[in-house]
């Protein structure tokens, strides 16, 4: 009898333990479906700001594409997370017909549209940290094989040569108006540092030529002004040395 309790109670503490393991794991994959769930989310919500974002940019609909189909994947990967969830599964399909405008808009597309340089230093500063989080993204995406190397590299060199466009611009524009206030040396300063930058970029493509040749002839014109208003003021010394001499031996006059 005594056996039989012991067996019973070794029975019920085996039982306790293996319903307390099964409860644990359970939890602990409900945890990291929670951490997963919320990591795709989070992607989601990064994805959604970068596409408001774009919009301060001029219109390109492969960015927007790539963007979506990112939104889409996360989306999914919650679904299947979370099958039982109805909300996702609308959001994947808002998002699949924005996928499916945007694809429309690419095929459309017959150039792209001219960037025009904003005045504010904020907005400027702004619109640099959305393409440098853009390119980012396209890496990310690429890495994760979502993305295909031909198409990574097209949209990757766009935003690059975007980026180098608003660099330049804002260092011409910087340096015109030094250069309006008659503040040579700093107006100077900024052509050489912008034609330093277009050296230093590896693609030699027509903005990048077309930009070296003006810098260098403005660059010229301060060297054409500084060389004149050297001489001048070496005239003007000489000229007043000249007097000083004339001063100096001219004949004395008897009071």
């Amino acid at each position: 009898m005594i056996a039989i309790i012991i067996g019973l109670i070794i029975a019920l503490v085996i039982i306790v333990v293996v319903v307390n393991g099964i409860q644990q794991h359970k939890e602990k994959v409900e945890a990291e479906k929670r951490v997963r769930i919320s990591k795709q989310k989070a992607i989601i919500d990064e994805t959604e700001e970068l596409i408001l974002n774009v919009t301060n940019l001029p219109p390109n609909p492969g960015i927007n594409n790539i963007l979506n189909r990112r939104m889409l994947n996360a989306a999914k990967e919650m679904l299947r997370l979370s099958p039982e969830s109805k909300n996702v599964g609308r959001r994947i399909q808002e998002i699949e017909a924005r996928i499916s405008a945007s694809e429309d808009l690419a095929t459309a597309q017959t150039g792209e549209e001219a960037f025009i340089l904003p005045d504010n230093e904020q907005q400027l500063i702004a619109i640099l940290q959305c393409i440098k989080k853009l390119r980012a993204v396209l890496k990310s995406e690429q890495s994760k094989g979502a993305l295909d190397a031909q198409t990574f590299t097209r949209e990757d060199q766009r935003l690059n040569t975007m980026q180098l466009k608003i660099n330049i611009e804002s260092l011409l524009k910087r340096g015109d108006s030094a250069y309006t206030k008659e503040m040579v040396g700093s107006a100077r300063q900024y052509y050489e540092k912008a034609l330093q930058t277009l050296s230093d970029h590896p693609v030699k493509n027509d903005y990048v030529i077309t930009k070296q040749e003006e810098i260098a002839q403005k660059l010229d014109n301060i060297a054409a002004e500084l060389r004149n208003s050297n001489a001048q003021a070496r005239e003007k010394k000489a000229k007043e040395d000249e007097d000083e001499l004339d001063m100096l031996f001219q004949p004395k006059k008897k009071w």
